[in-house]
């Protein structure tokens, strides 16, 4: 049982694994990281090391709020590592004392005293508004969207996914297969008389690694649903 799991993109993987530090570590690229889920899960190892382009994708977020959400996992240290095996967080640190060395230096030439006469003394300028709030990330709502009765399974592209909420010019789905943002897809959503049927857009997507298993969520952009029809069958099965 090693006391090392190393996860990292192909290309660097071999050279993370000479590295003396990472020595006899159990080692899997990026593309397996359920099947180095798996073996963390089992072994409980002291360290999990993250090769740092693999940490910052979707998929390597997802597997840290895995890890960190596991109370057995709660003794493994994750470490960040460069494609060189330094330490993210020592990178980090050496960039925040340049930073702040900087900032010091900055404050000692605003100390000196000016040159220059005292310039004589202006209006004060109307405070300005406070700025507008951030966008939702994942767009602005049109329409009124609603949560659905759990169990209804839509069909993206031919394949299953779980309906999740719906308004009439969108939706949230989550899908055992991969969606990736602006994808065009078909959707169709199942209804007793007719099936609705409509060309759509992936708005958002997040790749997920529940204990159930790996899953994308996404945000679907209608392109030419019907408003009627949608509002009767959010009327029929919201939550």
């Amino acid at each position: 049982m090693a006391d090392t799991v190393l996860i990292a993109a192909p290309e660097h993987l071999a050279a993370l694994k000479a590295h003396p530090n990472f020595t006899g570590a159990q080692a899997f690229p990026d593309a397996e990281a359920l099947k180095a889920l798996e073996a963390i899960t089992r072994d409980k190892p002291k360290s999990i090391v993250l090769e740092r382009a693999f940490s910052a994708t979707s998929r390597g977020a997802a597997l840290i709020k895995r890890i960190k959400a596991d109370p057995a996992l709660v003794g493994c240290e994750i470490k960040i590592v460069g494609a060189d095996g330094t330490l993210a967080s020592s990178k980090k640190k050496k960039a925040d004392t340049t930073a702040a060395s900087a900032a010091a230096g900055t404050e000692t030439a605003a100390a000196k005293p000016p040159v220059t006469s005292i310039a004589p003394p202006t209006t004060a300028a109307p405070s300005a508004p406070p700025p507008p709030a951030p966008l939702d990330q994942r767009g602005t709502r049109r329409a009124p969207r609603f949560n659905i009765v759990k169990g209804i399974e839509v069909m993206i592209d031919g394949n299953p996914a779980t309906l999740i909420n719906l308004s009439s010019v969108g939706a949230q789905v989550v899908s055992p297969t991969i969606l990736r943002p602006n994808q065009r897809v078909r959707m169709i959503l199942p209804d007793t008389e007719r099936p609705l049927r409509f060309s759509a857009g992936v708005a958002w997507a997040a790749f997920e690694m529940p204990k159930s298993g790996t899953q994308y969520r996404a945000g679907i952009e209608f392109f030419d649903a019907e408003a009627e029809p949608i509002d009767k069958y959010i009327e029929a099965n919201k939550a």
